[in-house]
């Protein structure tokens, strides 16, 4: 039997039942979803119209933004309608859709992190050939190479996860389509999806951390050889944000998807997932900006100028 023969529609058993919980939830997650939206956004456009920005560390980030808004608005528009109306359906390509989409954003922002870790150690250890090095053709073309394998892997997850049979349940154990409680309802052999799954996820992890890994390993290495304080704070303030950012990601990350599927919790990975795929894109704006002198300064002069068109209109 086919499984577009079996089933046509999921159920999500979503975060919890609990009637007077719904509209909190709902708000909070609302709440929680304008911040990611405006956060992202915002950098990305301040980006794009500040020509102070047009540098390969920003480039990179406005694309990490786009990533955060993408793998967030494609779970929590769906839990939020789920708080309000209660609807908890979705359909089977619905599901796939989400699925694929989700994994599309987290695999293109785990090479982009990669990529700012790279450009980050062109910065710190080669500032001479910097420019020549991280050039806009290559910059471009590193991107682009980041969105083709992000959209290979989430094939392959999607394949792997949809070409199953699925008869045991319509339920799914989340508050969204993901790949454990998806492969949990399987009816087939699926040994070998989580098998393919974990070997994919686990390769996609280590090969982006080995190029972070040995890229922050010469950006110590040349810290240390650096005698001033000055030097040191510089280079600190460089990589700082993106320190920040990585061992939230992957920690996370980490904790999510490299796990046996014997230890998995449903409760403890819904905690997790609330993080992973709402909180972690709120707050990657925030730790760039608070952080980061330019973007900071950009923010100012596009409010300053904000504030006299308004004053202009008056």
């Amino acid at each position: 039997m086919g499984n577009s023969t079996v089933v046509t529609e999921f159920i999500l058993a979503g975060i919890t039942d609990d009637p007077q919980l719904q509209v909190p939830l709902f708000l909070v997650f609302t709440l929680i979803y304008l911040l990611t939206l405006v956060g992202n956004l915002g950098v990305a456009t301040l980006i794009l119209l500040d020509s102070r920005l047009h540098m390969p560390m920003y480039f990179f980030l406005s694309h990490l933004s786009l990533m955060d808004f993408g793998y967030s608005s494609a779970v929590t528009p769906k839990v939020m309608s789920g708080f309000l109306t209660g609807d908890k359906v979705i359909s089977y390509n619905a599901c796939a859709a989400q699925f694929f989409f989700f994994a599309v954003f987290l695999a293109v922002e785990t090479f982009l992190l990669a990529l700012m870790a790279y450009d980050r150690h062109a910065a710190v250890c080669k500032p001479l050939r910097y420019t020549t090095i991280m050039t806009p053709r290559v910059c471009a073309w590193m991107v682009v190479a980041s969105y083709v394998l992000g959209f290979q892997v989430a094939t392959v997850h999607t394949w792997n996860a949809f070409s199953l049979s699925f008869c045991r349940s319509r339920v799914i154990d989340h508050f969204f389509c993901d790949a454990t409680p998806v492969l949990a309802l399987s009816c087939s052999e699926s040994n070998r999806s989580e098998i393919v799954f974990f070997v994919v996820v686990s390769f996609n992890i280590s090969f982006t951390l080995l190029i972070i890994l040995i890229s922050y390993l010469f950006i110590f290495v040349t810290v240390l050889r650096v005698r001033s304080s000055e030097g040191h704070r510089k280079a600190f303030s460089t990589c700082a944000s993106h320190l920040t950012s990585i061992c939230i990601f992957y920690g996370t990350g980490a904790f999510m998807y490299l796990q046996p599927g014997s230890r998995h919790s449903m409760g403890t990975d819904k905690v997790a997932s609330v993080f992973y795929a709402m909180v972690i894109p709120m707050l990657n704006p925030l730790v760039y900006s608070l952080r980061n002198r330019e973007v900071k300064s950009a923010l100012k002069t596009a409010v300053g100028k904000a504030k006299s068109s308004l004053r202009f209109i008056a």
